[in-house]
């Protein structure tokens, strides 16, 4: 049974996924034509507003956890601005005092539990939700309404309810130059990632992956290798660092599975007990787990080019990174700086 037959949705609600792609396609690529979407780096999150007036605003999480208690300035701005019986699809982010989007503090209040901590910090940095799809409206879902008809509704929402911070729309254009200029200028300000690919007569398939695709802009850099995982004739993987000011190996990030061990054969080399600066260190498998990775130390004395995308936190770079090759030419020393 479809779920607008099911009668209005209530959390938890898969959202729709998107599946990464290097560039951006061309126009006819999807039947019906294209829209594209700025893809912003916070949190995604499902509102969902009352069907009655004055009932709770709830907040889901991608993985279905209800976390409106950790945002009190956006509840309280709920029952100011939204509608009842809305259900919108969209990006958590936060800013800092200087008006720069920080995904540091976004985790922080997260994960805050303490009400006088999550006020403090509500104060300290502000909560906006970027609006990017829209579900369901005066109670009544939408899922099978095609993008082009919803982002319709969405873009109705804000101009009839002159809807202002911290409820923001998300840019969207159907000009694939424009999108291209999105990628290569936009990505350059903090919190934004890309852009996100629709199809304009899709309809929104919770959980599913694939219809969307995300476009993020990347860039070449270099770090230095300073631990592995598998072994040193077949790497799995590369632990990579940047010295600091004061000399000091910093850890910022692991690359994916590397494909081309061959180019790593016979250039790493074990370090000795008690030489290495990240000896006794552990390096988490993924952004959020608490698994960690069996790694070797190596001698940092070998540099890696690397393809990296914008999603950074105190300068590690969020997502695996991508091997390049190897860069016998350069120096550690010439490694830009953590």
């Amino acid at each position: 049974m479809s779920p607008e037959k099911r009668g209005p949705l209530r959390p938890p609600v898969e959202p729709m996924l998107a599946q990464a792609r290097e560039t951006i396609p061309r126009p006819g690529a999807l039947r019906g034509g294209l829209a594209m979407d700025l893809k912003w780096d916070g949190y995604r999150v499902l509102a969902f507003t009352s069907v009655r007036p004055g009932g709770p605003f709830l907040l889901q999480s991608r993985k279905g956890s209800l976390i409106q208690d950790r945002f009190p300035d956006l509840v309280a701005a709920s029952a100011a601005q939204l509608p009842p019986g809305l259900v919108l699809d969209g990006e958590l982010v936060v800013l800092r005092g200087d008006g720069v989007m920080d995904f540091g503090a976004l985790q922080r209040r997260a994960a805050a539990a303490v009400p006088r901590t999550v006020r403090t910090l509500a104060k300290a940095f502000p909560a906006y939700f970027v609006a990017f799809d829209v579900l369901q409206v005066e109670g009544q879902p939408v899922l099978t309404e095609p993008f082009k008809r919803r982002r319709a509704l969405l873009e109705g929402l804000f101009a009839d309810h002159a809807l202002g911070p911290p409820w923001t729309l998300c840019p969207s254009t159907r000009d694939p130059a424009v999108a291209q200029e999105w990628l290569e200028t936009w990505t350059r300000t903090p919190g934004i990632e890309g852009v996100v690919v629709k199809g304009l007569q899709q309809p929104y398939r919770p959980g599913a992956r694939g219809g969307w695709l995300k476009v993020r802009a990347r860039e070449s850099t270099e770090a230095v290798i300073g631990a592995i995982t598998g072994t040193l004739g077949r790497p799995r993987l590369l632990v990579l660092g940047r010295y600091d000011s004061e000399g000091r190996l910093r850890h910022v990030g692991k690359t994916t599975d590397v494909s081309t061990a061959r180019q790593l054969a016979g250039q790493l080399t074990v370090a000795d007990p008690g030489t290495h600066p990240w000896e006794g260190a552990r390096f988490s498998a993924g952004w959020g787990t608490r698994d960690v990775l069996d790694t070797t130390l190596v001698v940092p004395d070998r540099v890696a080019e690397v393809s990296v995308d914008t999603a950074r936190d105190r300068g590690v770079w969020r997502h695996p990174v991508r091997l390049v090759r190897l860069r016998l030419d350069m120096p550690v020393g010439d490694v830009e700086n953590f």
